[in-house]
């Protein structure tokens, strides 16, 4: 299962927003040495409920647009938040 975000580092808070289907994710973290990418997965882990190591950046390391790919196991909590899920060609 693919998902499309859109993040911005250097937020004052840590919060994911749903907005047309899509996730906006916003982190404290500072786009430098991974640190964004690292609490992207950390606040969708949480805010999934599912754990980190079912979540993956798979294209958008250096861009604040990332497709993300989760556990098909936890796809069914996906399609269970509305989102919209697409697949990207990499």
């Amino acid at each position: 299962m693919k998902l499309k975000i859109k993040v911005t580092p250097n937020a004052k808070e840590n919060k994911v927003i749903k907005k047309d289907g899509f996730l906006r994710i916003y982190t404290t973290a500072p786009a430098k040495e991974g640190k964004a990418n690292q609490a992207v997965i950390e606040i969708l882990s949480k805010h999934l409920n599912i754990a980190k190591s079912r979540i993956f950046i798979v294209k958008g390391l250096k861009s604040k647009d990332k497709i993300i790919t989760v556990d098909p196991r936890s796809a069914q909590l996906i399609h269970s938040y509305n989102l919209n899920t697409h697949t990207y060609s990499l």
